[in-house]
């Protein structure tokens, strides 16, 4: 299966850098973590201890399938996710899902053509005959493809991987609401939340001491330089990872640690640091279980129940869109 293809644009990666580097509090947009070197970081960092976010959502995955055959009635559906990856967990839904002989369609959705490559191998590799069609693109793009939900045929939504704590709460639900638009009455969204916890077990989580989280972050700056040619000079900045367990934001910074003049040579613009000014690229944010529900609401949707882990230090909350 060859992977539907909308690619991001050279032009369009330089104006979001431009645009979010030009704020009073200069930002990069996570979304561009992931080139092939970023992918590999990433793979590295879900191998972590520290990392305990992919072995709770596999946990979840492995148990969750014939209950939420039970919620669409087990009726057959298309199965749409957003920001796929490559699969590592998602194949643990899909095997349970398919063991309960559940009639379905795939079609993932990632930004990061390589994943998508590796996830195709995989599904052609341990289900041939899955229906199956990967789209490189953006969310609300490869969803405006798909089009709008026409009830006949139901929708259920996959959000992975605590992807919405990549938005404050504010933004969260904006998202949320858009979401919305594409889904019928008696279509689900199942969404990963990370939830608030030990503190000290949050921050390991970004932080790891194999210095995996830090290569992550700090390849960004690389990509900057090499695909837009910019002359960020590496050596001269650090990770920094905080956690505010009132606010349930944890957040990467790059810090540059002597004062540095940027050139990006393909948006024709410099920017100036300040030893010691942060360069937020990252918010992974953090709720309650009484927050997600009231989440829901706020996104025009009905709660219907929690998945958790054993240890409850996340949960795949399932939302329904009520009959009006």
């Amino acid at each position: 299966m060859t992977v539907s293809h909308t690619s991001p644009t050279l032009s369009t990666f330089a104006d979001d850098v431009v645009q979010h580097l030009s704020g009073e509090r200069p930002r990069l947009n996570s979304k561009w973590f992931y080139d092939e070197q970023g992918n590999t970081l990433f793979q590295s960092i879900m191998q972590t201890q520290e990392y305990y976010l992919t072995d709770a959502e596999k946990e979840i995955y492995g148990s969750c399938g014939k209950d939420l055959l039970r919620y669409l009635d087990r009726q057959p559906f298309d199965l749409i996710e957003l920001g796929a990856g490559d699969g590592t967990k998602t194949q643990h839904l899909i095997e349970r899902l398919l063991a309960e002989k559940a009639r379905f369609a795939y079609r993932p959705i990632d930004l990061n053509g390589s994943a998508l490559e590796e996830l195709s191998e995989l599904i052609n590799f341990r289900w041939p005959k899955l229906d199956f069609e990967p789209i490189q693109a953006d969310y609300f793009e490869a969803l405006n493809r798909l089009g709008n939900s026409s009830g006949g045929r139901r929708r259920l939504l996959l959000f992975p991987g605590a992807n919405i704590g990549n938005y404050t709460p504010g933004e969260a639900v904006d998202m949320l609401k858009r979401l919305r638009q594409f889904l019928a009455p008696g279509d689900m969204l199942l969404t990963g939340f990370d939830l608030k916890k030990d503190p000290a077990v949050i921050l390991a989580a970004y932080n790891d001491a194999a210095g995996y989280t830090a290569a992550f972050n700090l390849n960004l700056l690389t990509r900057i330089n090499r695909e837009l040619k910019a002359d960020f000079v590496l050596d001269c900045w650090r990770h920094w990872e905080t956690y505010d367990p009132v606010t349930g934001a944890a957040k990467s910074y790059l810090i540059p640690i002597e004062p540095q003049t940027v050139h990006i040579g393909a948006a024709g613009r410099s920017f100036n640091f300040r030893a010691w000014q942060p360069v937020e690229v990252e918010i992974s944010q953090k709720y309650s279980l009484r927050e997600i529900e009231g989440m829901a609401d706020a996104a025009g949707f009905e709660f219907v129940r929690h998945f958790q882990d054993s240890q409850q230090y996340f949960t795949d909350s399932l939302w329904r869109v009520a009959n009006h």
